[in-house]
C-alpha cells in the first residue's frame, strides 16, 4: 500500500468485548481465525485491532492494503475496537488508545497529517461501528461522514 494513506476508517467487532490482555488476545485470535478460515483471506483484515484494555493488536500493519472497507482498502487504515458498540462506547483505554494509533501514524508517516477519519458506515452499508460509539467518533478530529 502507498502510504501515506488519506483516511482512516473505525470499525467494532459486533462481538464481545474485552477488558485484559488474555481475554484481548484470545478475541483477537478469534477474529483472526474467522477472516482466515471463514473469508479465506490471508491475515486478519484490519490493520488494527483495539482491546478494551488499551492493548493494540496488529493486523495488517501500516504498509499491507487491507480487506475492511470496499473502495478505500487500498487508501486507508482500518482500526477495529473489539466488541459491539451500539448502546455503550468503548472503554476511554480503548478510544485514547486507537487515538494514539492514529496520531502515531502521522507521526511515522503511514497516515496523512490532513487524513479523514470515517466511521465504517460512512463508506458502506453497515450499522459499524454501533450507533453509540458512532455519535462519539463524529466528536474525534478530523471527522468527516
Amino acid at each position: 500500500m502507498t502510504t501515506p494513506v488519506t483516511y482512516v476508517i473505525v470499525h467494532h467487532t459486533a462481538g464481545s468485548s474485552c477488558s485484559s490482555q488474555s481475554t484481548c488476545i484470545t478475541q483477537t485470535k478469534n477474529i483472526q481465525s474467522y477472516h482466515m478460515d471463514s473469508n479465506g483471506w490471508c491475515d486478519i483484515g484490519y490493520s488494527f485491532l483495539v482491546g478494551g484494555d488499551g492493548s493494540i493488536f496488529e493486523g495488517r500493519g501500516w504498509t499491507s492494503v487491507g480487506a475492511h472497507a470496499p473502495n478505500y482498502n487500498s487508501n486507508s487504515i482500518g482500526i477495529n475496537l473489539i466488541g459491539t458498540f451500539t448502546s455503550t462506547n468503548p472503554t476511554t483505554a480503548a478510544q485514547n488508545a486507537a487515538k494514539n494509533l492514529i496520531s502515531c501514524g502521522v507521526t511515522r508517516g503511514y497516515i496523512k497529517s490532513a487524513y479523514i477519519l470515517k466511521g465504517h458506515r460512512n463508506v458502506t452499508a453497515t450499522e459499524c461501528p454501533g450507533n453509540t460509539f458512532y455519535n462519539t467518533l463524529k466528536t474525534w478530529p478530523r471527522f468527516q461522514a
